[in-house]
């Protein structure tokens, strides 16, 4: 197997992905990589092995064992290693149970019910941005607020915290930035601000997620425990705007980076749900990927993986595998089927995945609408990642229109 490979792999382009990806999927799908940390990890890059993994319940999700490979070299080893990675349960029906208690306020009809005000949330936003006049940041003014209200809204969570969310997701998630005494401060003050606002939900319940999960009892009477329901709200307070507030900056800039694409989809508004999966297919900046600790000795695409080995699945690499995708390097506005992994697959596949789904088409049909003359402000080659995130995403989106 290829050896001395750091990852995350850098890419010089901020849309493209590293020429890497290809030749390991072509000559090194099982290889060996080096962790921020220093740790050394298997990456894995085809479409069926990645799959594979991530369906498979051998492939535990918390990597909280001794031999666990680090992500970061922080004293905890980056959120999958963390402490408070153990406080949901991991697997097998523990799990289907807390996630049958939790996916009920993320189903396809909820999302349906919540469009409007989405729309109407989006619209106002890109209203306050034009009138702050060009160019504008299209990141900053709707892809991170957005999510962030949305959330919010379900967890009943005040918004106007909005930018202390963001400092406490940015210091679980960024695997370089930060060192530990940092890290454990915010996530005390995190822990501390749950803590207070579940007592406050006890005291006064309201029409969202958290006061339902309390509402439900402790783990006798069918519900969580004080502590699993805490978690269950820093967890989703951090997934539920991090990433989707990315990638509604990635999706933009991907459209934008080639004009005929934006044309294409101001003249046929129908392509908007195709190419929000197109757009989440093609994401090269994913992030860390999905990390998965082994239990017991397993083969991966013709190679044995002892016991005790971290896995890392590129669902972006995998993504762009010829032989499941045609064209797999083509961004294709009407590419169907798409079976992309961005959201994983199996037992631990993202039960947030309708609601990204519905705030991305929200997004591009309300820019469509309002902005149609919308443009990138800089050439898509000088747009900024942001490095070090488990979640991967851009710094900045200049647009003008």
């Amino acid at each position: 197997m290829k050896q001395e490979l750091r990852y995350p792999i850098p890419s010089d382009a901020p849309l493209e992905p590293p020429e890497e990806w290809a030749e390991l999927r072509d000559e090194c799908p099982v290889a060996r990589v080096t962790l921020p940390s220093g740790d050394q990890a298997t990456l894995l890059t085809r479409y069926e092995d990645v799959k594979q993994v991530l369906s498979d319940p051998r492939f535990s999700r918390t990597l909280t064992a001794p031999d666990a490979a680090r992500l970061s070299a922080t004293g905890d080893g980056g959120l999958f290693n963390s402490r408070l990675a153990q406080i949901i349960p991991d697997g097998g029906e523990d799990h289907q149970h807390w996630r049958r208690l939790v996916i009920r306020w993320f189903t396809a009809k909820r999302m349906s019910d919540l469009r409007p005000a989405m729309t109407e949330m989006a619209e106002r936003l890109v209203d306050e941005m034009v009138a702050g006049g060009a160019p504008g940041d299209l990141r900053a003014s709707l892809g991170f607020p957005l999510p962030v209200y949305v959330i919010c809204a379900m967890l009943g969570v005040p918004a106007a915290d909005r930018d202390r969310f963001a400092h406490w997701s940015d210091t679980l998630l960024n695997l370089t930035r930060y060192e530990q005494a940092e890290i454990e401060a915010a996530q005390a003050e995190f822990f501390q601000y749950m803590s207070e606002h579940l007592a406050a939900k006890r005291a006064e319940p309201g029409d969202d997620l958290l006061s339902e999960l309390l509402a439900a009892g402790g783990p006798e009477e069918g519900g969580l425990s004080e502590l699993q329901v805490l978690v269950t709200g820093m967890g989703l307070l951090v997934a539920g705007h991090e990433t989707t507030a990315n990638m509604i900056g990635k999706m933009v800039a991907m459209l934008l980076a080639d004009r005929t694409r934006w044309e294409r989809l101001l003249a046929d508004r129908s392509l908007v749900r195709t190419a929000v999966e197109e757009t989440l297919r093609m994401d090269a900046n994913p992030g860390i990927g999905l990390p998965r600790y082994l239990h017991e000795e397993v083969e991966v695409g013709g190679t044995v993986l002892p016991r005790g080995t971290t896995v890392l699945c590129s669902m972006a690499a995998a993504n762009r595998d010829e032989s499941v995708f045609e064209r797999a390097d083509e961004l294709d506005l009407s590419r169907k089927p798409n079976p992309h992994l961005t959201f994983g697959a199996g037992p631990h596949s993202c039960l947030g995945m309708a609601l990204a789904r519905t705030e991305l088409q929200v997004v591009l049909e309300v820019l469509l609408r309002k902005l149609p003359s919308l443009e990138l402000a800089v050439p898509a080659a000088e747009l900024e990642r942001v490095e070090g995130l488990a979640v991967g995403g851009l710094a900045t989106v200049p647009v003008r229109w």
